[in-house]
């Protein structure tokens, strides 16, 4: 379970990555090594679920003006 989910955050932060590059916004680029790298991290199913939803939802919360 655990490393399917680690797969399904990898791709978003690959996503993240891209765009990155795309728009040369470094704050995609450190949310996006961060979403790759974390589940190595825990091990807790939940754990990595609540990390990696947060970590998916900051650069949305920043683009609306949130933070």
């Amino acid at each position: 379970m655990t490393l399917f989910l680690g797969l399904i955050f990898g791709g978003v932060g690959t996503v993240y990555l891209y765009l990155a590059k795309k728009d040369h916004d470094p704050f995609f680029l450190i949310v996006g090594f961060a979403l790759i790298i974390y589940p190595y991290f825990f091990s807790n199913a939940v754990v990595i679920i609540l990390v990696g939803l947060l970590l998916s939802f900051v650069p949305l919360a920043r683009a609306k003006g949130w933070f």
